[in-house]
């Protein structure tokens, strides 16, 4: 008998001053049997790091022609490709070709450097291609928040981000390992 997925509610309050973006999101999360909870809260990290109101969940690890989360513009052109993990770099190199902008969150602390030390050279070529990391304590600390209901406030101002629920704090403050050439808001 397969496993079915875990649903989490978020309600994510999202202030971000870099952007001048602030908006309430309700999200629902699938959590599939073999994500793990980093994995799933590194995920929720990006919603609220790249927050636009067209930004959602792609299938998750049960499709391989889609990212951890996408923005997609009115003509169905993908405009943000998110990635989280490290994925290989023919999957960047084919997310670069299709997507406006793309961006992969790495974590895992010494699997994310040795990651990096393989591919950051060849990616190196992609103008739209923007890189961060999270460090391995700030991503337990991610895991510790994870509620099947959870009500969040993420705080974003120089790249940092705050992200809150009624009793904790995570000050998430990412490694930039490569920035693309324009962002797109």
């Amino acid at each position: 008998m397969a496993l079915n997925a875990t649903i989490h509610k978020v309600e994510l309050q999202v202030s971000d001053m870099d952007r001048h973006y602030y908006a309430s999101h309700a999200l629902t999360l699938a959590r599939h049997p073999s994500e793990t909870a980093e994995r799933l809260m590194v995920r929720l990290l990006a919603f609220a790091l790249y927050a636009h109101e067209r930004l959602e969940f792609g299938k998750g690890l049960s499709d391989e022609d889609e990212p951890a989360l996408w923005r997609k513009a009115y003509t169905d052109e993908i405009e943000l490709w998110i990635d989280v993990g490290q994925p290989d770099e023919a999957r960047i190199r084919k997310a670069c070709g299709r997507a406006r902008q793309v961006v992969v969150i790495s974590y895992g602390g010494n699997a994310a450097e040795l990651w990096w030390n393989k591919v950051g050279t060849a990616l190196g070529r992609h103008g739209n291609l923007t890189v961060l990391d999270i460090p391995a304590g700030t991503v337990a600390e991610l895991a510790a928040l994870l509620q099947r209901g959870m009500r969040l406030q993420a705080l974003v101002q120089d790249g940092q981000l705050q992200l809150m629920n009624e009793s904790d704090a995570v000050a998430v403050d990412p490694l930039r390992r490569m920035d693309a050439a324009e962002l797109i808001s």
